[in-house]
């Protein structure tokens, strides 16, 4: 069941909390999205105030905050990260969870499990008991009619994610597609995600199972913490 108590608030005290975690000398995988982007304003602040860290950027949004803010870069060539720093738009009870509404979770994931500790930052209204949103899959853009194929033959209904404020699909930081995938509600998300990873010209899907670590929920008085 969806969670009330979400807006901006929730989203900057989530945020806020989790950008107290990174120490000296961390190298940070920086998140993409609005809950993402506070901890990332907070970070910077932080570094304006004597924090020695670097930041790795899941997205070109998230670059321009974090250079904007005055966070020093760094890439997966050169460093590995320490923590990672990111939001969801889906956050079931065993920690597993949908992302890629900003179409970066091919990067996310990537930066994401490469961190020795994963830190996600929500508020109420993203916390369900089982997830059930679409989910997203970034596809080569040639493979979008067999990736298609694949997820209804999986029980999914795909649909190419439009631009809103153009004609024509969604394109990636990649320079993909993005199909979003009906399942209802997901059972398994482990079986669902091992389907749609093996299937031919997927790049990659939103399903982010056994990666978080910790989980910072934003309230109206606070933030609740949990770890997995």
């Amino acid at each position: 069941m969806k969670q009330t108590g979400g807006g901006d608030d929730a989203k900057r005290r989530a945020g806020e909390s989790a950008a107290d975690i990174p120490g000296d000398g961390d190298v940070v995988g920086l998140g993409t999205g609005s809950t993402a982007a506070h901890a990332i304003r907070e970070l910077g602040e932080r570094v304006d105030a004597g924090l020695d860290v670097r930041g790795i950027p899941t997205s070109f949004q998230s670059r321009e905050l974090a250079r904007e803010a005055g966070i020093p870069l760094t890439s997966l060539d050169e460093a590995v990260p320490d923590v990672a720093i990111d939001g969801a738009d889906e956050v079931a009870a065993d920690g597993a969870l949908i992302k890629g509404g900003g179409a970066a979770h091919a990067r996310e994931k990537l930066v994401d499990s490469a961190a020795e500790r994963f830190v996600v930052v929500a508020d109420p209204t993203k916390e369900s008991d089982r997830l059930s949103q679409p989910v997203p899959v970034e596809v080569l853009p040639d493979a979008r009619a067999p990736v298609a194929d694949a997820v209804r033959s999986a029980g999914g209904d795909p649909t190419l994610r439009a631009a809103e404020r153009k004609d024509g699909p969604v394109v990636t930081d990649n320079g993909n597609l993005v199909l979003d995938c009906k399942f209802g509600t997901i059972d398994d998300p482990h079986g669902l995600a091992r389907t749609l990873s093996a299937t031919p010209g997927v790049v990659e899907h939103g399903l982010f199972v056994d990666l978080v670590d910790e989980l910072h929920v934003g309230t109206d008085d606070g933030v609740d913490v949990t770890r997995y």
